[in-house]
């Protein structure tokens, strides 16, 4: 079947180095059947197993399930979000989103906010941004001093860890886009008056700090893609091969969890529903 092997193509080993600038943003080696129109049936197939599995996870009420999606601005996080997980129950799966931290928030350790927000028992919870903000816009808007950033790499770590041995399972993903293709989905914005809402002149500044946030990028997924939370980089100049391999990972990440509906203890055949 299409993209089959998507959790080790796109899969950064831990201790392994990474170049952003020689990974292809527009790859879609995973796909070999043809273009956006060709992957439709595969993708939906896709969504019905994701279904499906999702039903399982609600259903046995025993895992935890956390994916954390990073991205550049136009990057693709929302309309990933939006196809891969649409057929979803909404009971069961929740997107939470962090923007610049309140007055309350820095009062505190910069995961306090995070940690509310992870998944209980038969949850699935996708994090649109995440407790990675506070390392890349801290290091590369030079927010605090650097040794704010640098020690927030082993929390990072080891908050996860702790995470994963209270049974969640994470899958981290950064969409991968070049800055050629953010120019184009940028300028859409522009001319589109149904768009403008989505343009923030300050993405703007961040684009001018394009270099410094592809290094930071690759430091931070070199440092945290760890074996109990490891980092995909996924080639996301296409929408739909984007949205195909996604859900591939999701897909045989859940069916790696052997999840199983719950057994009963009487006899259904023996049940009458009277009028």
């Amino acid at each position: 079947m299409p993209v089959r092997g998507a959790l080790e193509k796109y899969l950064v080993k831990p201790g392994s180095k990474i170049d952003l600038g020689k990974i292809d943003s527009d790859d879609r080696d995973l796909f070999d059947d043809g273009g956006k129109e060709e992957s439709c049936e595969a993708f939906e197939k896709l969504q019905d197993e994701l279904q499906l599995l999702q039903k399982r996870l609600y259903a046995e009420n025993k895992h935890r399930v956390l994916v954390v999606i990073q991205a550049m601005d136009t990057g693709g996080k929302d309309g990933c979000i939006k196809h891969v997980f649409s057929r979803i129950d909404p009971q069961g799966i929740h997107v939470r989103s962090f923007k610049k931290p309140s007055e309350e928030e820095l009062a505190r350790d910069f995961l306090w906010r995070v940690h509310n927000r992870v998944p209980r028992n038969g949850q699935l919870v996708i994090f649109n941004r995440s407790h990675y903000e506070d390392i890349i816009a801290v290091k590369v808007k030079k927010l605090f001093p650097d040794k704010v950033w640098k020690q927030r790499f082993r929390h990072v770590v080891e908050f996860e860890r702790m995470l994963v041995e209270e049974g969640t399972t994470i899958v981290k993903i950064y969409l991968h886009i070049s800055k050629d293709e953010q120019k184009k989905r940028l300028e859409s914005r522009l001319v589109n008056p149904d768009k403008h809402w989505k343009f923030n002149p300050d993405d703007l500044k961040d684009r001018a700090l394009w270099s410094k946030f592809m290094e930071t990028y690759e430091d931070l997924i070199e440092k945290t893609s760890t074996e109990h939370a490891p980092w995909y980089v996924i080639p996301a100049d296409r929408k739909w091969y984007r949205n195909l391999v996604v859900a591939r990972i999701m897909v045989d990440t859940l069916k790696k969890l052997n999840m199983e509906f719950p057994s009963i203890d009487w006899d259904p055949s023996a049940m009458t529903v009277e009028d």
